[in-house]
């Protein structure tokens, strides 16, 4: 599992959500919210190109259940 791809099941496991902001086939943008889904604490930007392919099909954590 990639360093951003632990950063991001990192905060799902605290509770935060994650929304895919922005993507193409080289880079992703996701915001990283509080826990109930409101305000963005920070961005995390990915050229991981596994990752960039898992986000293209899971572009939240709401429902995610792998």
């Amino acid at each position: 599992m990639s360093k951003d791809r632990e950063t991001l099941q990192r905060w799902e496991d605290f509770g935060g959500v994650w929304r895919v902001l922005a993507s193409h086939d080289q880079a992703a943008t996701v915001s990283m919210c509080r826990c109930d889904g409101g305000e963005e604490v920070q961005r995390l930007t990915t050229e991981d190109p596994d990752l960039v392919s898992w986000l293209a099909a899971h572009p939240s954590s709401e429902g995610l259940t792998d």
